[in-house]
């Protein structure tokens, strides 16, 4: 068996191992610590010239980014208008990375993964339902 499909194959299995086990609160760092996986990959990509790669990687940024926006919920916010902020923030990330994918940009890259870090900064800080931050 090739060494790397191998490797492949136990991430595959281990993430999904830490899925099935995750709260939800875990979950969203989870997609947010992929959302910027991939545009650290889609950087690297750009940088090699891999024109096709850093399409592939910035597609699955933004639909990570408009997973969670779809998971916002702001019926079940104490805060509805902070909801709405946030958004309309996932909104703008969304369509910035579509502008750095069209224009090979990695300076938009780098701007929302900045957002991306600040908002995972505040959900980090959020204690989960048990009472411990995570």
């Amino acid at each position: 068996m090739n060494p790397m499909r191998a490797l492949r194959q136990y991430q595959k299995v281990n993430s999904h191992a830490q899925i099935s086990e995750a709260s939800p609160h875990r979950l969203v760092q989870m997609l947010m610590e992929g959302g910027l996986d991939r545009m650290a990959q889609a950087k690297g990509a750009l940088a090699r010239g891999d024109i096709a790669q850093k399409g592939l990687m910035l597609g699955k940024a933004v639909d990570i980014v408009i997973g969670l926006r779809d998971g916002l919920d702001a019926e079940k916010s104490e805060n509805p208008a902070y909801i709405q902020q946030l958004e309309s923030l996932y909104a703008y990330m969304t369509n910035r990375l579509m502008e750095a994918n069209l224009h090979n940009d990695p300076e938009m890259i780098d701007e929302v993964a900045r957002l991306m870090i600040t908002v995972k900064q505040g959900w980090d800080g959020i204690a989960t339902p048990q009472g411990a931050a995570q």
